[in-house]
């Protein structure tokens, strides 16, 4: 059975009511002792006078105060110890509280010395726990508020990914890694670290489970992802793959992996930073389809004019610095006007949009389509000789020539002028003049007759 701590208070100090009980306990054996001496046989009229009373109340004063003396020597001590400890540990933990940085709270540095099996030894212990967990929750925070301030100032989703994936290594501990997101209904990595064919990823059954479950898989030795770590190649222990979702709709996932396994602590923080990166990786989405929508014109899903005179400029400059060939092609629709005269604008639409689709297929991979205005287009060809140009132009030429467009029971057909020119085989100033060259080479092969390429 317990006493209540409120029971034994005296006063408000603890060796003030340790003084006055042992004072009182050593009075009252002072006053029992000789009647406990009678009982054993001792002549009353020896014990049971003023004088020896005295005498044992007086021993019993001076044991409780020596007693008292004692206590403050090895109790009192070690108590001192004890508070000049956590005094000198509050100031580091209010320091690395302010600074964010528990480094400099080592276990050698704030943890207390505990050498003793009892209650001021549990207290110390404690401490000792409440100050690891306060160092956790501080390195934890520090961890959220870095990625945090990392995810805040990026908007564009390749950075984003390659910053995102370089802060989760480093806080969970993981040798490699890789981001993915979902883009059109399929999976692409967008940024990866340590793993070898990291394309490869998109296949995984793991994967395709976390996103479906929305939830953590975490894998032991799986088997076929082979990753390579900083020296020599390394087979991990422990794979996570942590799905990203935005109001529980799949954005993409992360997937990290450890030689060594993850840490409960690792967990708890990628728990926190997966909301934050999800968050980002959002807006990031969002902001790359703006992004689309202001490079693209809304009817022909071809660059709009701004966005592709701003790439051939970057084209261009690269060609110059590079002493690569590009190749400028403008081209467009013979007699476009009689179509809308004759079939209403619509129709028109419908021949810009189909044109603009058989230009893009009959393109190189890597070549730019720009509506340049009206039923006129700009291709832009990196790495493209003069020869190349003629061949993709008349490549153009027949599609064009050879598709139709139903309209009830008519069918229409549309044929398209193409002039283009290269640089550095003829040589320009710049881009304004790669175009304005291309389109006298278009005037040309429009006063030749019309479905035809001229070249310059």
């Amino acid at each position: 059975m317990q006493i209540p701590a409120s029971v034994m208070r005296l006063t408000r100090r603890v060796f003030t009511d340790l003084a006055i009980w042992m004072t009182g306990l050593g009075l009252v054996m002072g006053i029992v002792f000789p009647f406990f001496v009678a009982g054993m046989g001792v002549e009353p009229e020896y014990v049971l006078t003023p004088a020896f009373f005295g005498a044992c109340m007086a021993a019993g004063f001076i044991v409780g105060g020596a007693n008292i003396v004692l206590a403050r020597m090895v109790v009192g001590r070690r108590l001192r110890l004890l508070a000049g400890g956590m005094r000198h540990v509050e100031g580091m933990v209010r320091e690395a509280a302010r600074s964010g940085d528990m480094g400099q709270c080592s276990p050698e540095t704030c943890f207390l010395e505990v050498d003793s099996e009892d209650e001021i030894g549990e207290s110390g212990r404690a401490f000792n726990v409440l100050v690891e967990a306060l160092a956790l929750s501080l390195r934890t925070n520090a961890s959220v508020k870095s990625f945090t301030e990392m995810l805040a100032s990026q908007l564009e989703l390749d950075p984003l990914a390659n910053q995102a994936l370089e802060q989760l290594l480093r806080h969970s501990g993981a040798e490699a890694g890789a981001i993915l997101v979902a883009s059109e209904g399929y999976m692409k990595v967008i940024a990866s670290h340590g793993i070898r064919a990291a394309d490869s990823l998109v296949e995984s059954d793991h994967i395709r489970r976390a996103l479906s479950a929305l939830q953590r898989q975490s894998l032991s030795m799986p088997e076929g992802i082979a990753l390579d770590g900083v020296v020599t190649d390394f087979r991990p222990r422990e794979v996570l793959v942590d799905p990203l979702c935005y109001k529980r709709v799949p954005l993409g996932a992360v997937i990290l992996a450890s030689a060594a396994g993850f840490t409960d602590e690792a967990r708890s923080r990628l728990e926190l930073l997966r909301e934050g990166l999800s968050l980002a990786l959002n807006n990031a989405l969002a902001h790359d389809r703006l992004q689309r929508l202001a490079a693209v014109d809304p009817l022909t899903a071809s660059y709009n004019r701004r966005f592709g005179l701003a790439r051939l400029r970057e084209e261009f400059g690269r060609a110059v610095r590079s002493s690569t060939p590009l190749g400028v092609v403008m081209f467009d629709i013979d007699h476009f006007k009689s179509v809308n005269d004759t079939y209403g604008h619509l129709v028109g639409d419908r021949v810009l949009i189909r044109v603009a689709k058989v230009a893009r297929s009959a393109m190189r991979e890597g070549d730019i389509l720009v509506r340049y205005g009206g039923e006129e287009f700009v291709a832009v060809l990196p790495g493209a000789s003069r020869e190349d140009i003629r061949l993709t132009c008349e490549r153009l030429r027949r599609a064009v020539e050879e598709t139709s467009i139903a309209e009830h029971d008519q069918v229409i057909r549309v044929t398209v002028s193409l002039g283009g020119i290269s640089f550095p085989e003829f040589d320009v100033q710049g881009e304004e003049e790669l175009i304005r060259r291309a389109d006298e080479a278009l005037y040309s092969a429009k006063e030749s007759g019309r479905n035809r390429v001229v070249v310059a």
